[in-house]
């Protein structure tokens, strides 16, 4: 598999993963709430949890685009966004596990890492230009190059 094949797999996992939760919690807040390793946080708001939804489903519509075109200005900025959002929710995570048991926080801590983890991966790969090698056909006459979007 290429370094394009990898990076693209990664991305749409990522967007997949993205889509799912966001429409779970716009479509069905409570029941997203009532996830044991939600529920253990202070009292239920449904705006926040919504506005939670509401950006993972944006993240997700950046995280598509960057599957569909493979531009790697649009690919860098998906992940780093990725990143921007994934570790600071790993970090608050970290410091609110006392409600949990062993096993569960130490699952949603793997969860959470490899939310940081893959997306830095994804990152390092997408850094070598070499990965976007494999583009579309050259621009024609009125078309902005790569480099110019």
């Amino acid at each position: 598999m290429s370094r394009r094949e990898v990076l693209r797999a990664g991305l749409g996992g990522l967007a997949a993963t993205q889509v799912a939760l966001g429409l779970w919690v716009l479509l069905l807040p409570e029941l997203f709430w009532k996830w044991p390793w939600v529920s253990h946080l202070p009292p239920y708001n449904e705006h926040l949890v919504r506005d939670f939804g509401g950006a993972s489903v944006g993240l997700a519509v950046v995280l598509c685009a960057a599957v569909a075109t493979m531009d790697r200005r649009l690919v860098l900025t998906a992940l780093a966004a990725y990143l921007a959002a994934s570790v600071p929710h790993l970090v608050f995570h970290t410091q609110h596990l006392a409600t949990l048991s062993a096993a569960s926080g130490a699952g949603f801590l793997a969860l959470l890492g490899v939310a940081v983890v893959l997306p830095a991966v994804l990152l390092w790969l997408a850094a070598d230009a070499t990965a976007f090698a494999a583009r579309r056909a050259p621009a024609g006459p009125g078309d902005l190059a790569d480099d110019q979007v």
